[in-house]
């Protein structure tokens, strides 16, 4: 592997939980065939109907979005992806076609499995199998989610949510987030999108800075949010604990 560092490999893997939850055993399975690369910002991953070919997994505070574009023309994000899961080929058998847009959210170190690889690998290990599917049981849990708070949260709650999603996988008050990426994910106007920012400016919630959100009072924030994000945590805990990104399982 090449572009390594010490963001992207803790130990003798890539940062990102779902590769740290192999047993060595199957992660030697696909150990040699993984290549780290630095992605950035608004990189394509998958266009709808591309073949998916290669699985990328986030490492560090890399972040990657789906989305889902509408009939006139607007992108709306359903999920976020980070150190805490995988994008492409996580379920299905052989090249198959994407259906959503898949971007980089956050640039940052990414490692790559060819789909293949990883399907050779399942065949020869029940547990790594198993934690794939288990895996995909927690995306498919967000998109449920996701769809439920998109029918029947505010704006403002969808906002802090938002935020909250990101800082819990950057570990930073700083989230380079502009206004126009803010809508896009809240599927909304750029300026209600910026009107919700102001009313948290002036709560003293967040600040801004230059493409991005610098969050000053994160209890407030979490106060101002739905419950979605501490339902999707609580989820992966059942189904994969300690790979949802928390301070109590960074380092382990």
């Amino acid at each position: 592997m090449d572009q390594q560092s010490s963001s992207s490999i803790s130990g003798d893997r890539p940062y990102n939980n779902l590769l740290r939850r192999l047993s060595a055993s199957d992660y030697a399975l696909i150990a040699p065939q993984l290549e780290m690369s630095e992605e950035a910002a608004g990189e394509l991953i998958y266009n709808p109907g591309d073949d998916v070919e290669t699985v990328h997994f986030p490492c560090g505070p890399s972040l990657a979005s789906y989305l889902i574009t509408n009939e006139d023309g607007r992108d709306v994000e359903t999920i976020l992806v980070g150190r805490e899961g995988a994008i492409g080929g996580i379920v299905s058998q052989g090249h198959l076609p994407a259906y959503s847009r898949i971007t980089v959210k956050f640039g940052g170190p990414f490692a790559r499995l060819r789909v293949g690889t990883l399907e050779a690998a399942k065949l020869k290990s029940a547990t790594l199998r198993n934690l794939f599917a288990r895996y995909a049981d927690c995306m498919l849990a967000q998109v449920f989610q996701s769809i439920a708070c998109n029918a029947i949260h505010t704006i403002e709650q969808r906002t802090a949510k938002w935020i909250i999603s990101a800082m819990d996988r950057t570990d930073s008050d700083l989230v380079p987030l502009t206004h126009e990426q803010l809508a896009t994910m809240l599927g909304v106007g750029r300026s209600y999108a910026s009107r919700v920012v102001q009313t948290f400016k002036a709560e003293r919630v967040l600040e801004t800075r230059r493409g991005a959100l610098l969050v000053r009072d994160y209890e407030a924030l979490k106060s101002r949010a739905c419950l979605c994000n501490d339902s999707v945590k609580a989820h992966f805990e059942e189904v994969l604990t300690g790979v949802y990104p928390s301070e109590e399982t960074e380092g382990a």
